[in-house]
């Protein structure tokens, strides 16, 4: 599999299954409905797990284009890739959200809260402060980039970046998503990760549902810039403690 294939896959699989425990926990009529944030977060970081088990032997399983930007800053990275990796991640992210729509396709014609169906597709504050939610991502960002710098450790190199191959390496991403979630996921929603939310914020725009409402263009930069910005943090400060 190219690396190419394997960021679209991975990151398909991973909007598939986080955005679909979303679906499942706020969707009228599923097994999961009321589930919870604590179903939420789990279930996405074991989306995490399964994406970087899917792509990590043939593309380092960045998944996430404040990875691979941070990874390129501190020369882990070829510039040169950045652009096919971020356009494979953002189609693996419609893909994926695609798929969610499509599966739970009766449930959404049942519900008929147009920000539960947003919440399902992308990010959105608790409490609507563009200064701190930036914040917030950049905080979230920042955590997930600067440690996994430190799991992937040295073995990334500019030609291989094995940001999830071994035993030891799986466990402790999905294990970071989920506690970033758990712990600083109450104030935007912790997009972290410019795909996962412009990719399905994008499908919920084009795909019919009957109660949908607006797509919330006005905050789509913020899960977009937040994560880059911590990103660029982590990774400065990471060439600094070297």
């Amino acid at each position: 599999m190219s690396p190419f294939m394997a960021e679209m896959i991975g990151t398909m699989l991973l909007i598939l299954l986080g955005d679909g425990v979303v679906a499942n926990v706020l969707l009228n009529d599923t097994k999961g409905n009321n589930g919870g944030w604590i179903v939420i977060t789990t279930g996405w970081g074991l989306a995490v797990y399964v994406g970087v088990v899917v792509a990590g032997p043939y593309s380092g399983a960045h998944l996430n284009p404040a990875v691979t930007i941070g990874l390129a800053i501190v020369g882990k990275f070829p510039w040169a890739n950045v652009a096919p990796y971020i356009i494979a991640q953002m189609l693996g992210a419609f893909l994926g959200a695609l798929l969610v729509w499509l599966m739970y396709y009766n449930h959404f014609q049942r519900t008929n809260k147009p920000d539960s169906i947003l919440a399902i597709f992308c990010t959105g504050p608790a409490i609507r402060n563009y200064a701190s939610n930036i914040i917030s991502e950049i905080i979230g960002a920042f955590v997930l980039v600067f440690t996994v710098f430190y799991i992937a450790g040295a073995q990334i190199t500019p030609t291989k970046t094995p940001i999830g191959l071994g035993s030891v390496g799986v466990l402790p991403v999905a294990l970071l998503v989920w506690v970033i979630g758990l712990s600083l996921g109450g104030t935007t929603g912790y997009a972290i990760n410019p795909a996962r939310d412009l990719g399905p914020r994008i499908i919920h725009f084009i795909v019919p549902i009957k109660s949908k409402g607006t797509s919330d263009w006005s905050y789509a930069w913020i899960p977009v810039l937040g994560p880059i910005a911590g990103a660029a943090i982590a990774a400065v400060l990471y060439m600094q403690l070297k």
